[in-house]
This record gives C-alpha cells, sequence and structure tokens, in this order.
C-alpha cells in the first residue's frame, strides 16, 4: 500500500501561527525557556517539522509556580464571585468555537488524527466540557451535617479549591484532553499550570493565546512545553504544587505518583486501558461489526480505551471477524489534513516502531495476521489496521497496551456470564468495556461484573456529565461530571457552639 500525503494549502491564520514564536506563558507574558532551549514539534504525515517550541525546565515550572501561586493567594482570582468565573469560563468556550476550524488543523498538523474527526468530535467535546463546568462554578456546595451526637453547636462543610494543580496532558487528544482538565479546574477556582506533551504543543499554545483574549487574570492559567523527563518530572516534584493530574501511560504514572509523594499532593491519573468488546449472537450485527471496528481503528488505535480485545460469541465469530477485516482493509490511510483520509499516521517513529514490534512478537507467539500489519511505502508514520486472531491472554498482545491499529480477536466461552466476565477482567487494566447484546438483562448483569470504569452498551458514548477513568492499573480518581470538579476541591468541616 502507497500513502499519498500531498501537503494541502493552509489558511493564513494557520501559517501565520507557525511561523511565529512559540514561547512559554508564564503569569502574563510569552518568555523564552530560561535555559534558551527548544523542541522541535513534527508533522507525523511526513516527519518534517512544523514548529520550534521553547523547551522547559526546572527553572520554568518555578517561574510558573510562583505565577500561579500568585494568582491563587493574593491575586483577583480567590476574590471574584463564582458566578463571574462561569461568565470567563463560557467566554472562553465561546472563543474556542470561534476559531475551531484553525484549532482543528493545528491539532491534525501536529497529531496526525483527520481534521474532520478533530473538527467535529474532539472540539465540540471540548467545547461543551467548558460550557458543562461553567454551570459547576456556582454550584460548588457542602453541606449542613445531621450530627450523630447533637447538642448546642452546629456543623456544615465548605468545599474549597485546592489551590496550584499541574495538568500533564498525552498527545493522543491533545486539546480535548486539555479542555477536560482545565475546565473543572477553573470552575472550581484553582490556578495551573498545563503542560502538553512534547510532541503535541501547539494548540495548548493556542489555547494560551483564547485564555488571555477571555480576559483571565494573570497566572490563572500557565502553558509550559517541554519535554516530560524535565518540565513534567519538575512539576510532580515540586512543593508548591498542591494537585497533579496526569493522563498517559502507566509507567510514567508511576513515577509521577512517587514524585508527588514529597509534599503530598493529590493526584488523578488516567492511564492506560486495554478494552474488552463483547459481542452476543443477539446483537444488532451491521452496527457490532462497525462499531467493533471504530473502537480499535479510530485515531489510529492510540486512544486509551480503544477496543484491542474482541470477544465473540462462537456462533458469530466468522461473521463479525470478517465484516471487521472489510472494513479494516478498506479504511483510507493519508494525511490527516486531506478530507478523504479515514486514518491518519501515528505519532513518531517511536510509537511506529513500537506498534509493529508488538505485531510482529504477536505471530512469533502463535497469533495469526488476518489483515493489515504492514508499513506502507513512502515518508511518515503509518501502519495499517491489524487483525491478529487465534490470540491467547498469554499472548504480549493480549496483555500490554499496545496504543495502535492492532485488534486481538478472541471466541468466549458462551455457557454463562460469570466466565465471559472473567476472561474480560483477565488483564491489569479496567479502563473501559464495551457490550453489543439485545438481551438488556445479560447487559445490566454483564455491566456489573465488569472491572472497568465505563461500559458502554450497544454504542452508549462519551458525554461531560459522565464520571471517565479506570480501575486497576488504568489509574486514580475520575474526570468529568461532578466526580470531575469535585476531584479538584478540599473538603472543610466547621463545628460551632452556639
Amino acid at each position: 500500500m502507497d500513502i499519498a500525503a500531498p501537503l494541502l494549502p493552509r489558511p493564513a491564520s494557520v501559517a501565520k501561527f507557525l511561523d511565529g514564536q512559540h514561547r512559554l506563558l508564564i503569569g502574563d507574558d510569552w518568555v523564552a525557556a530560561a535555559s534558551g532551549e527548544t523542541l522541535d514539534t513534527l508533522d507525523p504525515a511526513d516527519g518534517t517539522t512544523l514548529a520550534s517550541v521553547a523547551s522547559a525546565g526546572a527553572e520554568d515550572v518555578d517561574r510558573a509556580v510562583q505565577a500561579a501561586r500568585r494568582a491563587f493567594e493574593s491575586g483577583p482570582w480567590p476574590s471574584m464571585p463564582p458566578n463571574e468565573r462561569a461568565r470567563l469560563i463560557w467566554r472562553l468556550a465561546d472563543l474556542i468555537e470561534a476559531n475551531a476550524d484553525e484549532i482543528a488543523l493545528l491539532e491534525s498538523l501536529d497529531n496526525g488524527k483527520p481534521v474532520g474527526d478533530a473538527r467535529h468530535f474532539d472540539l465540540p467535546h471540548a467545547i461543551e466540557l467548558f460550557r458543562y463546568y461553567a454551570g459547576w462554578a456556582t454550584k460548588l456546595n457542602g453541606e449542613s451535617i445531621a450530627l450523630s451526637n447533637p447538642g448546642t453547636w452546629h456543623a456544615y462543610t465548605l468545599r474549597e479549591p485546592v489551590g496550584v494543580v499541574g495538568q500533564i496532558v498525552p498527545w493522543n487528544a491533545p486539546f480535548m484532553i486539555a479542555a477536560s482538565k482545565l475546565a473543572p479546574a477553573l470552575a472550581a477556582g484553582c490556578t495551573m499550570i498545563l503542560k502538553p506533551a512534547e510532541q503535541t504543543p501547539l494548540t495548548a499554545l493556542r489555547l494560551g493565546q483564547l485564555v488571555q483574549e477571555a480576559g483571565f487574570p494573570p497566572g490563572v492559567v500557565n502553558i509550559l512545553t517541554g519535554y516530560g523527563k524535565t518540565a513534567g518530572a519538575a512539576m510532580a516534584a515540586h512543593p508548591g504544587i498542591d494537585k497533579i493530574t496526569f493522563t498517559g501511560s502507566t509507567a510514567t504514572g508511576r513515577e509521577i505518583v512517587h514524585a508527588s509523594t514529597s509534599n503530598f499532593k493529590r493526584v488523578t491519573l488516567e492511564l492506560g486501558g486495554k478494552t474488552p468488546v463483547i459481542i452476543f449472537p443477539d446483537a444488532d450485527m451491521e452496527k457490532a461489526i462497525a462499531g467493533a471496528a471504530r473502537a480499535i481503528f479510530s485515531n489510529t488505535g492510540q486512544i486509551c480505551n480503544a477496543g484491542s480485545r474482541l470477544y465473540t460469541h462462537p456462533d458469530v465469530f466468522d461473521q463479525v471477524i470478517e465484516g471487521v477485516a472489510d472494513i479494516a482493509r478498506n479504511i483510507r490511510l493519508g494525511r490527516g489534513t486531506d478530507p478523504q483520509t479515514q486514518m491518519g499516521p501515528v505519532i513518531s517513529s517511536q510509537q511506529l516502531d513500537r506498534i509493529t514490534g508488538y505485531i510482529e512478537t504477536g505471530q512469533q507467539q502463535g497469533a495469526t495476521l488476518l489483515s493489515g500489519g504492514g508499513r506502507p511505502s513512502g515518508s511518515g508514520y503509518f501502519v495499517e489496521p491489524t487483525i491478529l486472531t487465534d490470540t491467547t491472554h498469554k499472548m504480549d498482545v493480549v496483555r500490554e497496551e499496545i496504543f495502535g491499529p492492532v485488534l486481538c480477536a478472541m471466541k468466549f466461552d458462551p455457557e454463562e456470564i460469570d466466565r465471559i466476565s472473567a476472561e474480560a477482567n483477565q488483564s491489569d487494566f479496567g479502563l473501559g468495556a464495551v457490550i453489543w447484546t439485545r438481551d438488556i438483562g445479560v447487559a445490566h448483569g454483564l455491566a456489573r461484573k465488569l472491572k472497568a470504569g465505563t461500559v458502554r452498551v450497544n454504542g452508549g458514548g462519551l458525554d461531560p456529565a459522565l464520571p471517565f477513568g479506570g480501575f486497576k492499573a488504568s489509574g486514580w480518581g475520575r474526570e468529568s461530571g461532578r466526580e470531575g470538579i469535585e476531584a479538584y476541591t478540599e473538603v472543610k468541616s466547621v463545628a460551632v457552639n452556639y
């Protein structure tokens, strides 16, 4: 398979942004890194440099923490009425909406994903996150406590912002995940330092410009581009940061936990996944097959809850696997900015080597390559959508997170739900699970038995009101929903003797 990746004309606003200086937002100023160092961000469709951005180090982290601390303790932010915070957050959502085409194109260039996916999924969800949490800014209430030993005293609780927050964002959906962290933190009254992944810094920098345009006080949002091993590590260990929230690999999550113990930071971690997709014979097969393909091949499989393990009832296994394979063989690979592209490149040459290495290892361990598995000729970090059959839980491809478009297909024992759930739960991860069935009893019964933070039945979707997070090695805590904003607060008990 050859990849034609024509470089399409870029709108003037995008070209101007790419040609500009890309510095760190600290307080109200865009500044160079203290070291003067920069890093290149590459177009994964051809490996060329899109732009050079400042590479923050420990000194820059310290400057950003000081700016965020001033904004939290002595600036206008802590005294701002909740309804004013809500108006600012809503204004930011409006600005994102007004610039959505530009942001989607920048996201596609930097990440490689199809621009239509960025424009019609990532951006609308990010905008809704800001608007959803704008409403929460006025609804963070404590409660009066019904005492177990009442007397001449009254007790109640307060919810207060946790303080200065460090937010570390991955490269697979950089703008949307940045929104999922910024929006609740802003609504709660926190100040923050946002660090995008070194591979995809551009839309975070554009977001910083819109934060300033919206009128947020200086220091409320600081943005540091740089490497995880330098800027990210310094944030996790910094004693002036009260909470750290991270989305990324389980291995890095463990490092953040260790670093955060210096001052007992509050920690939220959204980590890896190995989502099982379970298809029963009574399911709507057309929808189930399309859903199974979408679950693993969307965003080139670079999704934390990608449906990478397919469990199908033996009676319909052949029908399902041939249907998914037919979709895979007809997916159009190409540059994300090409409107005809259905699947873009993976993020980097390292990720490409990782994915193809897993495909080779899977075959060496006994898996059968049904479709895909190749690296198309031409420049860019492309890999074909891949399906492996004859896989077992002893294989690395089934046990470990690949983070690419690789599906491991298996039959499940149809005897009873306990056996099905036991197979699906045979993983260190527990982020998501998917069920396809018309039997409501099976759906609800199995959903209770699956060890996963989110269970979707027959294509259930994503919403800002739904908590998102994982069991086991998939992380700590939840983002989105009520739980997402409460994670940025501390509860204070007040007892008054009257």
